[in-house]
């Protein structure tokens, strides 16, 4: 039998009920199943992922599940790198819910363009079958989280852009340069990564027709622990990557510091967005100080 052109890997945590819409979606694809495989990477849960993947796999032959202890998403997508036989890689969350021609549309974009430095940056939006917040809508449109709105469809996007919730690049790409284990807390992994594969050449086109929804319901609360974490990663990039300036010296950190050290001042309704991104200031910085 002949390898499958795709792999499409999907690290996962603790999120078992999630991973089971995720893995319906695939498997009702326009494209051929013996067209793709998927990997799955338990990193450590510890609900009833095990017992859900048991299940998957004796009824999918194309579906392979991997275990490691809780190492973080970088590493998860490492050792599915390890297992994956396809041509392209597809990297997927756990909440995202494909299309059903969101396969074929990575696969045609690859036959396309089968250039080595070819990758494929679909699009992303919250599922309209869950509730979607004016917090979550700032998310996307001004705060930390997707930016698709500044880019244009079938237009180079940069390594800002390497969302690993929907993206898909020639394996050989990977064999050169993986992401980096040193990355174990939220965020960065991807972006730094992204990085190093432009420095070789990488094209990153936005291709919106490769459409998925993220069922994961965010509320304000969330955005302290997250923020924290994506700071102190953000130290980590720094250091692998000292050529990129993201963290704020002089004047701009004092100023970040002074702005977003009372943010309660905006809370009015009118303000809930300026709030939100002085709460992400106050809470990145925080992270950055705590290394």
């Amino acid at each position: 039998m002949s390898s499958p052109f795709l792999s499409v890997i999907i690290p996962t945590y603790n999120r078992a009920n999630v991973l089971e819409k995720c893995l319906r979606a695939l498997q009702s694809q326009s494209l051929a199943k013996e067209s793709f495989e998927v990997l799955v990477v338990d990193d450590g849960s510890s609900d009833f992922t095990p017992e859900l993947l048991k299940k998957w796999t004796e009824g999918w032959p194309n579906l392979k599940a991997l275990h490691q202890k809780n190492a973080g998403q970088g590493n998860a997508r490492n050792k599915a790198l390890k297992e994956a036989t396809g041509q392209v890689i597809l990297f997927i969350g756990d909440d995202i819910f494909a299309a059903p021609d969101f396969l074929e549309k990575h696969a045609t974009f690859h036959q396309d363009h089968p250039e080595k430095t070819a990758a494929c940056l679909g699009l992303t939006e919250w599922d309209p079958e869950q509730p979607i917040t004016p917090f979550m809508k700032w998310l996307t449109h001004g705060g930390p989280q997707f930016a698709y709105h500044h880019l244009m469809p079938e237009q180079e996007a940069s390594f800002w852009y390497f969302y690993t919730s929907n993206i898909s690049l020639k394996k050989d790409m990977l064999l050169e340069d993986s992401f980096d284990p040193d990355f174990k807390a939220y965020g960065w992994e991807d972006i730094e990564l992204g990085y190093r594969l432009m420095q070789k050449g990488l094209k990153l086109i936005y291709t919106p027709s490769a459409f998925a929804v993220h069922d994961h319901f965010m509320e304000p609360s969330s955005l302290k622990k997250r923020m924290i974490n994506v700071g102190k990663s953000a130290v980590l990039f720094q250091k692998k990557q000292p050529d990129v300036k993201v963290l704020p010296t002089g004047f701009k950190k004092y100023f970040l510091r002074l702005v977003s050290s009372a943010p309660f001042l905006v809370l009015a309704f009118p303000f809930r967005r300026l709030y939100w991104t002085l709460l992400t200031k106050r809470y990145l910085l925080e992270g950055i100080r705590s290394i």
